[in-house]
């Protein structure tokens, strides 16, 4: 037997028992059942790709040091209960309280705020360059997209002045979404003091493989510790009106003022402490509160694949399946899990009004087939689906009864609840719910309906592609 003879039967068997190994492991992952076998189709059928891809996309979970805040976790704990805003009296609201402060801890702790809601990106970069004017000790910014456009220009030389002026400075992007901005487009930031850092970086020096998947999809400002921006918005000309006219974006964002900025802070402070190494505590970090106008209850809901939970998911199931009289859930990406689609259902067939708010043209086109092959099965139980756009949808709300408002930076779909760090914004009062309704309302009647006839009227070849981008589901 030659070399060749010994090699065309020895690298064919590492190859079965490699692909054997991996499935295994798969398998003790307890995954759900249709991405299991959706990672099992692809690796017995393109077995040299499929070991390739799920190296860089299988993994979901990962384990980093568990966040340490020494002296300020210690202040936020004894102030918890200080802080809690209005009381509460509705049993589901109470119930899905009592979920977020389980699968978020510390973070999720129900706590006072004073929200302003933002629907267009003029006003949200207005307020958001005010609240940086007025720091006296620090600014934190963390965002998932940071272009080197006309609007991260402009932020950028906002903070590189105020770091000249004496404040702290931190900046952090992830490495995958922000890869337009270089070393020179933060020169100026770096050379006056502030501290600017990749989320899972790409380069080669810092580059680890298994977690090539796992982005920081956040977009977080906190102004010291006691002014907080989250939502959908990155800092890019997309968003504004005053750069791009008409085809601005349509997204939410908000400002969140009071004893809430603490959870905001802390899954700031522990996204920069995974990306550095330094744990940023002290004081100064988390404040003592300020009295507030007219407080309300808010929870910070943070989640991603460092954590046992999926705590947005969760909250989006349980808020769902409460509801009584509507969901009005916005979302660019839409590729519901088993659990999200049937609380949709349920609801609806349960006496809720259900609308779901869609792009009319998603950017990812396979991500857009998935999400029409669940229009069938949710418009007949009831559930209205309205496609919007041109322009852009990029917001990501949902809005129960008068019971919450939930606006954050995760879409409807497996990335954001598994893969992604994401983080959302539960509100706990009725005014703010119905911010969000009018704003819905303002969309839909820019939207078209998928009616049952329009179902119908789809050709066979769309209804193929639909079918089968559903298969990948669960790797979306």
């Amino acid at each position: 037997m030659t070399w060749t003879d010994v090699l065309w039967i020895t690298v064919p068997a590492l190859e079965v028992l490699w692909v054997a190994y991996v499935v295994v492991y798969i398998l003790l992952e307890r995954r759900s059942p249709g991405a299991t076998l959706a990672w099992i189709f692809v690796l017995a059928f393109l077995p040299i790709f499929g070991l390739v891809f799920y190296f860089f996309f299988g993994p979901r979970r990962f384990a980093r040091k568990k966040r340490r805040f020494s002296a300020a976790r210690t202040s936020v704990r004894q102030r918890a209960a200080e802080d809690r805003g209005r009381e509460l009296h509705d049993p589901r609201a109470i119930s899905l309280i009592r979920l977020g402060e389980s699968v978020s801890g510390l973070v999720g702790r129900p706590r006072a705020a004073e929200l302003e809601l933002y629907t267009e990106g003029a006003p949200t970069y207005a307020a958001l360059a005010e609240a940086i004017e007025q720091a006296t000790h620090h600014v934190h910014l963390e965002y998932y997209i940071w272009d080197p456009d006309t609007v991260g220009t402009r932020f950028r030389d906002l903070l590189t002045r105020r770091a000249k002026e004496g404040i702290e400075v931190r900046v952090l992007v992830d490495a995958f979404g922000s890869s337009k901005t270089s070393d020179a487009f933060w020169r100026p930031l770096l050379d006056a003091g502030g501290r600017v850092e990749s989320f899972n970086p790409l380069r080669i020096t810092r580059f680890r493989p298994r977690l090539v998947n796992f982005r920081s999809h956040r977009k977080i400002v906190v102004v010291d510790g006691a002014v907080a921006f989250t939502g959908g918005m990155n800092l890019a000309d997309c968003h504004s009106s005053e750069v791009v006219g008409d085809d601005a974006w349509r997204d939410t964002h908000l400002r969140a003022l009071g004893p809430v900025a603490r959870g905001l802070q802390m899954v700031f402070l522990g996204d920069w402490e995974f990306a550095t190494g330094e744990a940023v505590a002290g004081q100064a970090y988390f404040p003592p509160e300020r009295a507030l106008d007219a407080p309300l209850t808010a929870q910070v809901f943070a989640s991603g694949p460092d954590e046992n939970y999926d705590a947005i998911h969760k909250l989006y199931v349980g808020a769902v399946a409460s509801a009584r009289k509507r969901v009005l859930l916005t979302s660019p990406y839409f590729v519901p899990d088993e659990a999200l689609r049937v609380a949709l259902e349920t609801a609806s067939l349960g006496g809720a009004e259900v609308r779901l708010l869609v792009p009319k043209e998603g950017d990812v086109p396979l991500v857009a087939a998935a999400a029409r092959s669940y229009y069938p099965e949710l418009v007949s139980a009831g559930v209205r689906v309205f496609e919007y756009g041109p322009p852009v949808l990029h917001a990501k709300t949902l809005v129960v009864d008068d019971l919450v408002a939930v606006i954050g930076t995760a879409n409807a779909d497996p990335r954001s609840f598994k893969l992604n760090f994401e983080v959302a914004l539960a509100a706990w009062d009725p005014a703010t719910c119905d911010v969000l309704a009018e704003a819905f309302e303002r969309d839909v009647a820019r939207a078209n309906e998928v009616t049952a006839q329009t179902i119908e009227s789809w050709s066979l070849p769309r209804r193929i592609a639909s079918a089968g981008a559903r298969l990948f589901s669960p790797m979306l």
